[in-house]
């Protein structure tokens, strides 16, 4: 059976979301582990899903890419890193204390800004000098073998290879105004192909993308799969329509 849905990119975010707190590794490092989500616009969402707390999701922004002419105003007070040790939140960690206490399989969730999905590469933009999250924390990731989750939606998809642009990104010829570094990273890429390919067994295949008045970045997805599968899915794809837009 097939069926084709649209997803806005705020639906999206909270689908994905869905699709992480049901991974296995997940259900078992609340049960016992430490899981790390830092700051990010579909962290935020994933904040929500593993707490059960909603949380004024403005608070919980890293680097954002916003209209130049027209940003937002909007005056929050950054909410500190989610750190889960056995399930429950530490206030005493934060993205980078928490590495100190992690153990091989212990989850670091990341979000990007660029995605190659079928090369499995992210990139995350980089404004900091000193290299922003990726910069200061993936070496210790990698070291203490720990797993890296990335949840990125497929808006994120740039037709460009992400490791060629990391190189002209940070070539020294002149620049007019704001350059962002580009940082190529490898993990477990988790998009909305997998949130409902976990959730509920449909394979999924972005047919089109794009749209307006408040689909803009958004995507059509064709679902196929057995017919109870598609149906449930479909079911569920229409329970999270309508979530509002992160504005």
């Amino acid at each position: 059976m097939k069926a084709e849905v649209v997803l806005t990119v705020a639906e999206s975010k909270r689908l994905i979301a869905k699709g992480v707190a049901s991974l296995r590794k997940i259900q078992d490092k609340m049960e016992k582990g430490i899981i790390v989500v830092p700051s990010g616009s579909t962290n935020a969402y994933i904040y929500e899903e593993l707490t059960g707390q909603a949380i004024d999701k403005r608070a919980y922004l890293a680097g954002r890419t916003w209209p130049a002419k027209t940003p937002p105003r909007w005056e929050t007070k950054p909410l500190p890193d989610l750190v889960l040790v056995d399930g429950k939140p530490a206030p005493d960690l934060d993205r980078f204390t928490a590495l100190e206490r992690m153990s091989p399989g212990d989850v670091f969730i990341k979000g990007a800004n660029a995605l190659n999905y079928a090369n499995g590469v992210a990139g995350v933009s980089i404004g900091n000098p000193t290299g922003g999250t990726v910069g200061g924390d993936l070496g210790r990731i990698i070291g203490r073998k720990l797993h890296l989750l990335i949840p990125v939606g497929l808006e994120k998809e740039v037709p460009y290879d992400i490791v060629e642009a990391s190189q002209l990104l940070a070539s020294d010829e002149e620049q007019l105004g704001n350059v962002l570094s580009l940082f190529p990273i490898h993990g477990e890429i988790f998009t909305e192909i997998e949130a409902l390919g976990i959730l509920y067994g449909v394979d999924v295949i972005p047919v089109a993308a794009g749209g307006i008045a408040g689909a803009e970045g958004g995507l059509r997805l064709l679902l196929l799969g057995e017919r109870d599968d598609v149906q449930d899915a479909v079911a569920f794809i229409e329970s999270i329509q309508g979530e509002p837009a992160l504005i």
